[in-house]
């Protein structure tokens, strides 16, 4: 028996595969998000109330000497217990001074991100140093090639907006060449906007040095800074990290944007109850403000409150908790309420490779963060074994489920009267035509209003036996290395590629990059 196939479906996978304007899409980057509000009008007013009370009456231990003097200077005091503390007055003076309309610039102007209002992207983190490899089934130390090759998939992906640094270089054992290399990696891997992490401030200088090189002049990466630090400058709980802080005073003076940090773990370095967890994060998140702010008025700065959960039964971290979900939310609740650049995390899973958990914990942590509107989602894809480890193939599932929450944050954006539909509804009903698949609205928008999986299978399970039977995993592996071995970004040229490896150990040889040898 020879099934029936439709006469028009070979037609509409056509219509539907052909390429699209970037405003016929149905997502971009920045859809706005914003309508969704885990935080009572109340809880945002009395969270605010308790973060400014944080700020005022416990301050920050451990600032250094530069972050004293410089803060002292804007306003702040330092008491007899060497708590350095923040009036009210004083941080709505770093708040007002802040940029607000903060556009974070790709190495290709096309990958510019605006992070007005609620503004929502997508981004890869973290610090993993272990490679989750399903092929194998096995995990493995990361290294040089594995960060550059994650950036290089992220820049092959639609979805993800922006790579930050997704592991540490474990080949490299010196730090000042890991932060070098690290740099190297993400710069040479994608187009997209960057970031990055330090652990000394002379890494910062060199870094700098760096860029200058690949913008073509220290004026020209001033102009457009398309890197950018994520900045751990305190350690929960309201306490400020010395490195760090030397770390972040090399960037801002040099015109690199700043993702000021908080990671705080709810019921261990972090309140238990997610109200105080929130209020912690962004008292300790302005804080790096004030400094920010005290040191270049308006430079550009990211407010990172990263608060985790904790398993309280075992105190380990558990990134794809439910409440994960609801307290990075509410921190971009507080963020479109200060009206600032705000970052959290969300779409960390603790499965250990791709499979449902993971699916489930991504999803249920990212969609409401993103349509809480936050500016910038982090560790939004590729993150296993609660930041431990993180999985090429990933980033190529993940990009799938980052657009259906694009999709779900962008809403329904068409108030007109023709998005009503009556006209069509009319037609099909009076005109016996008993279904809209051939209907002229349908074919107009069955690319903008809807948009489809790359690696995600819809078809039936005839059709699918028909393939086949593939399965997305092994999908993902397969265009993983199809990327890798023929996708080698080319932005950076030879001559600068010499430059930088005149001054710099480079790890990764020429060949590693798709490069012919000099």
């Amino acid at each position: 028996m020879t099934r029936r196939k439709s006469g028009g479906r070979e037609a509409r996978i056509a219509l539907r595969n052909a390429p699209l304007k970037e405003e016929e899409k149905p997502v971009n980057a920045g859809e706005i998000g914003g309508r969704y509000k885990p935080l009572s009008d109340k809880q945002v007013q009395d969270i605010e109330r308790n973060i400014y009370r944080i700020l005022e009456e416990i301050g920050f231990g451990d600032a250094t000497p530069h972050c004293i003097e410089t803060c002292v200077s804007f306003g702040a005091t330092l008491g007899k217990d060497g708590r350095l503390r923040m009036s009210r007055e004083v941080v709505d003076k770093a708040i007002n001074l802040s940029q607000r309309n903060l556009t974070l610039y790709g190495q290709s102007p096309k990958h510019d991100l605006d992070l007005s209002g609620s503004r929502v992207h997508f981004s890869t983190a973290g610090a993993a140093v272990l490679i989750a490899d399903p092929e194998k089934n096995e995990y493995r130390e990361s290294v040089s090639q594995d960060l550059y090759d994650m950036a290089r998939i992220a820049d092959k992906c639609e979805h993800i907006h922006m790579f930050q640094r997704t592991c540490v270089l474990r080949d490299i054992e010196n730090p000042r060449e890991m932060d070098q290399n690290s740099v190297y990696c993400v710069a040479m891997g994608t187009t997209k906007h960057a970031g990055v992490s330090f652990t000394e401030s002379k890494h910062v200088t060199d870094a700098l040095e760096m860029l200058h090189i690949i913008a073509g002049g220290e004026d020209k990466w001033r102009e457009r800074p398309f890197i950018s630090m994520s900045n751990c400058h305190v350690v929960p709980p309201m306490k400020f990290a010395e490195e760090s802080l030397e770390c972040l005073r090399v960037g801002v003076e040099g015109g690199m944007p700043v993702l000021l940090l908080s990671a705080g773990q709810a019921g261990a370095t972090a309140p238990p109850l997610l109200p105080g967890v929130v209020s912690q994060a962004w008292a300790e998140c302005l804080g790096g403000l004030v400094y920010v702010n005290a040191i270049k008025p308006g430079a550009p700065a990211i407010l990172g409150t990263w608060p985790f959960v904790s398993d309280l039964r075992t105190g380990a971290m558990c990134g794809g908790s439910p409440e994960q979900g609801l307290i990075s939310a509410a921190c971009a609740q507080m963020g479109n309420y200060f009206n600032l650049p705000t970052g959290t995390p969300a779409g960390m899973t603790d499965s250990k490779f791709p499979d449902f958990q993971a699916g489930s914990e991504r999803a249920s942590t990212h969609a409401v963060t993103a349509i809480a509107g936050s500016n910038i989602v982090y560790e939004s894809a590729g993150m296993y074994a609660s930041l431990l480890g993180t999985c090429p193939e990933s980033l190529l599932l993940d990009n799938d489920l980052l657009g259906a929450s694009m999709r779900m944050t962008k809403g329904f954006s068409d108030d007109s009267e023709e998005s009503l539909c009556f006209e069509t509804i009319k037609d099909v009903c009076l005109n016996d035509k008993a279904h809209y698949l051939g209907s002229e609205q349908t074919i107009n928008v069955m690319q903008s209003e809807y948009i489809y999986p790359e690696l995600s299978n819809r078809d039936s399970p005839n059709d699918w036996a028909d393939m086949g039977k593939p399965v997305i995993l092994e999908q993902a592996i397969q265009q993983k290395n199809e990327i890798l071995s023929e996708y080698f970004p080319s932005h950076i040229s030879d001559d600068i590629d010499q430059k930088i490896r005149d001054n710099f150990n480079i790890k990764l040889s020429r060949d590693s990059i798709g490069r012919k040898p000099f």
